[in-house]
Protein backbone atom coordinates (compact mmCIF):
# COMPACT_ATOMS: atom_id res chain seq x y z
CA UNK A 1 0.00 0.00 0.00
CA UNK A 2 2.62 2.12 0.83
CA UNK A 3 3.93 1.98 -3.13
CA UNK A 4 0.43 3.44 -3.98
CA UNK A 5 0.81 6.43 -2.04
CA UNK A 6 -1.12 5.22 1.12
CA UNK A 7 0.11 4.63 4.93
CA UNK A 8 -1.39 2.59 7.90
CA UNK A 9 -3.57 4.22 11.04
CA UNK A 10 -4.56 2.17 13.44
CA UNK A 11 -8.26 2.05 13.40
CA UNK A 12 -11.11 0.06 15.65
CA UNK A 13 -10.85 -2.68 13.48
CA UNK A 14 -6.94 -3.15 13.38
CA UNK A 15 -5.35 -1.15 10.69
CA UNK A 16 -6.36 1.14 8.00
CA UNK A 17 -5.21 2.21 5.14
CA UNK A 18 -5.40 6.18 4.41
CA UNK A 19 -3.87 8.96 2.20
CA UNK A 20 -3.65 12.66 2.90
CA UNK A 21 -6.96 12.91 2.44
CA UNK A 22 -7.35 11.64 5.90
CA UNK A 23 -6.07 15.11 7.61
CA UNK A 24 -8.53 17.04 5.04
CA UNK A 25 -6.17 17.94 2.55
CA UNK A 26 -5.60 17.13 -0.63
CA UNK A 27 -2.10 18.01 -1.33
CA UNK A 28 0.97 15.22 -0.09
CA UNK A 29 3.88 17.58 1.53
CA UNK A 30 7.16 16.23 0.19
CA UNK A 31 10.39 17.31 2.04
CA UNK A 32 12.98 18.62 -0.61
CA UNK A 33 16.62 16.79 -0.66
CA UNK A 34 17.79 19.58 -2.77
CA UNK A 35 18.82 23.12 -2.00
CA UNK A 36 15.16 23.86 -1.33
CA UNK A 37 15.66 21.79 2.09
CA UNK A 38 16.08 24.79 4.77
CA UNK A 39 18.10 24.18 7.87
CA UNK A 40 17.03 27.16 10.05
CA UNK A 41 19.73 29.27 11.68
CA UNK A 42 19.21 28.55 15.75
CA UNK A 43 18.98 25.18 14.87
CA UNK A 44 22.95 25.02 12.60
CA UNK A 45 24.36 26.11 16.28
CA UNK A 46 23.04 22.85 17.90
CA UNK A 47 24.21 20.74 14.67
CA UNK A 48 27.46 22.59 14.75
CA UNK A 49 27.97 21.53 18.33
CA UNK A 50 28.10 18.00 18.39
CA UNK A 51 25.76 16.93 20.98
CA UNK A 52 23.58 14.71 19.53
CA UNK A 53 25.04 11.25 17.64
CA UNK A 54 22.81 10.26 14.48
CA UNK A 55 22.53 6.39 14.26
CA UNK A 56 20.03 3.92 12.48
CA UNK A 57 18.02 0.84 13.53
CA UNK A 58 19.89 1.11 17.00
CA UNK A 59 16.64 1.01 18.68
CA UNK A 60 14.33 0.73 16.19
CA UNK A 61 11.75 -0.57 19.25
CA UNK A 62 12.07 2.25 20.98
CA UNK A 63 11.73 4.90 18.29
CA UNK A 64 8.25 3.00 17.46
CA UNK A 65 7.27 3.64 20.93
CA UNK A 66 8.43 7.22 21.69
CA UNK A 67 6.43 8.01 18.14
CA UNK A 68 3.30 6.00 19.72
CA UNK A 69 3.59 7.84 22.65
CA UNK A 70 4.91 11.41 22.02
CA UNK A 71 1.28 12.60 22.35
CA UNK A 72 -0.19 13.21 18.92
CA UNK A 73 -3.20 11.50 18.07
CA UNK A 74 -5.77 10.75 15.31
CA UNK A 75 -9.29 10.41 16.07
CA UNK A 76 -8.38 11.11 19.78
CA UNK A 77 -6.11 7.42 20.34
CA UNK A 78 -2.46 7.77 19.28
CA UNK A 79 -2.43 6.11 15.33
CA UNK A 80 -0.01 3.44 16.10
CA UNK A 81 -1.72 0.57 17.71
CA UNK A 82 -0.32 -2.74 18.80
CA UNK A 83 -1.65 -3.77 14.94
CA UNK A 84 0.03 -1.04 13.26
CA UNK A 85 3.39 -1.82 15.42
CA UNK A 86 3.35 -5.00 14.78
CA UNK A 87 3.07 -3.77 10.88
CA UNK A 88 6.33 -2.07 11.76
CA UNK A 89 8.27 -4.44 13.37
CA UNK A 90 7.47 -7.06 10.35
CA UNK A 91 8.55 -4.48 8.27
CA UNK A 92 11.78 -3.91 10.09
CA UNK A 93 13.10 -7.40 10.04
CA UNK A 94 12.16 -7.42 6.12
CA UNK A 95 14.55 -4.52 5.89
CA UNK A 96 11.47 -2.17 5.07
CA UNK A 97 11.06 0.09 7.85
CA UNK A 98 13.80 1.80 9.09
CA UNK A 99 14.58 4.50 12.38
CA UNK A 100 16.87 7.27 12.00
CA UNK A 101 17.41 7.95 15.60
CA UNK A 102 19.40 10.74 17.55
CA UNK A 103 21.28 10.18 20.98
CA UNK A 104 22.21 12.41 23.50
CA UNK A 105 24.97 11.07 26.40
CA UNK A 106 24.39 7.60 25.63
CA UNK A 107 20.27 7.37 25.39
CA UNK A 108 17.84 7.49 22.60
CA UNK A 109 17.00 11.28 22.49
CA UNK A 110 14.81 10.81 19.35
CA UNK A 111 13.70 9.67 16.31
CA UNK A 112 11.94 9.22 12.50
CA UNK A 113 10.07 6.35 11.65
CA UNK A 114 9.83 5.93 8.18
CA UNK A 115 9.55 3.46 5.45
CA UNK A 116 12.30 2.95 2.32
CA UNK A 117 11.24 1.65 -1.46
CA UNK A 118 13.56 1.84 -3.88
CA UNK A 119 14.51 5.36 -3.84
CA UNK A 120 11.86 6.98 -1.71
CA UNK A 121 11.92 7.42 1.52
CA UNK A 122 7.85 7.57 3.40
CA UNK A 123 8.35 8.93 7.30
CA UNK A 124 5.66 8.09 8.91
CA UNK A 125 6.42 9.83 12.89
CA UNK A 126 9.10 11.75 14.89
CA UNK A 127 9.30 12.03 18.48
CA UNK A 128 11.73 13.83 20.61
CA UNK A 129 13.01 13.20 24.35
CA UNK A 130 15.55 15.94 24.62
CA UNK A 131 14.77 19.48 22.75
CA UNK A 132 15.76 19.80 19.03
CA UNK A 133 16.92 15.57 18.50
CA UNK A 134 14.06 15.23 16.33
CA UNK A 135 14.67 18.52 14.14
CA UNK A 136 18.88 17.47 14.05
CA UNK A 137 17.02 13.90 13.08
CA UNK A 138 15.34 15.06 10.46
CA UNK A 139 18.67 17.36 9.11
CA UNK A 140 20.83 14.60 9.32
CA UNK A 141 18.52 12.22 7.92
CA UNK A 142 18.00 14.35 4.75
CA UNK A 143 21.96 14.56 4.36
CA UNK A 144 22.01 10.78 4.45
CA UNK A 145 19.13 9.85 2.11
CA UNK A 146 20.80 12.47 -0.38
CA UNK A 147 24.20 10.30 0.13
CA UNK A 148 22.37 6.94 -0.63
CA UNK A 149 20.66 8.69 -3.63
CA UNK A 150 17.25 8.86 -2.36
CA UNK A 151 14.66 10.67 -4.66
CA UNK A 152 11.99 11.66 -2.46
CA UNK A 153 11.42 11.72 1.13
CA UNK A 154 7.40 12.18 1.86
CA UNK A 155 6.47 13.25 4.45
CA UNK A 156 2.55 12.87 3.92
CA UNK A 157 1.01 16.04 5.26
CA UNK A 158 2.34 19.83 5.69
CA UNK A 159 2.56 21.62 9.02
CA UNK A 160 4.67 24.50 10.84
CA UNK A 161 7.22 22.12 11.76
CA UNK A 162 7.95 20.93 8.03
CA UNK A 163 7.54 24.06 6.27
CA UNK A 164 10.35 25.58 8.30
CA UNK A 165 12.84 22.85 6.48
CA UNK A 166 11.23 23.95 3.18
CA UNK A 167 8.40 21.10 2.93
CA UNK A 168 6.32 21.50 -0.18
CA UNK A 169 3.08 20.40 -0.82
CA UNK A 170 1.86 18.56 -4.26
CA UNK A 171 -1.02 17.46 -5.88
CA UNK A 172 -2.06 13.89 -5.64
CA UNK A 173 -1.50 13.26 -9.36
CA UNK A 174 1.86 14.73 -9.12
CA UNK A 175 3.11 12.66 -5.82
CA UNK A 176 2.03 9.53 -7.01
CA UNK A 177 4.17 10.35 -10.50
CA UNK A 178 7.11 11.16 -8.10
CA UNK A 179 6.65 8.24 -6.09
CA UNK A 180 6.24 5.52 -8.60
CA UNK A 181 9.38 6.69 -10.41
CA UNK A 182 11.59 6.73 -7.12
CA UNK A 183 10.41 3.38 -6.12
CA UNK A 184 11.52 2.15 -9.30
CA UNK A 185 15.15 3.33 -8.51
CA UNK A 186 17.35 1.37 -6.69
CA UNK A 187 18.54 3.21 -3.66
CA UNK A 188 19.91 1.24 -0.36
CA UNK A 189 18.87 2.69 2.98
CA UNK A 190 20.83 0.66 5.02
CA UNK A 191 24.44 -1.73 3.99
Amino acid sequence: MYAQGYFPLGIEQGIGWFDQRAYGTPYRALMPLDERFHVPKSLRRVLNSGRFEARINTDFAGVLEGCATRGWTFKSETWITPEVAQLYLSLHRYGFAHSFETWYEGRLAGGILGVALGAAFIGDSMFYSVPNASKVAMVRLVEHLRQRGFEIFDVQVQNPHLARFGAIEVDPIEFRQRLFQAIQKPARFVG
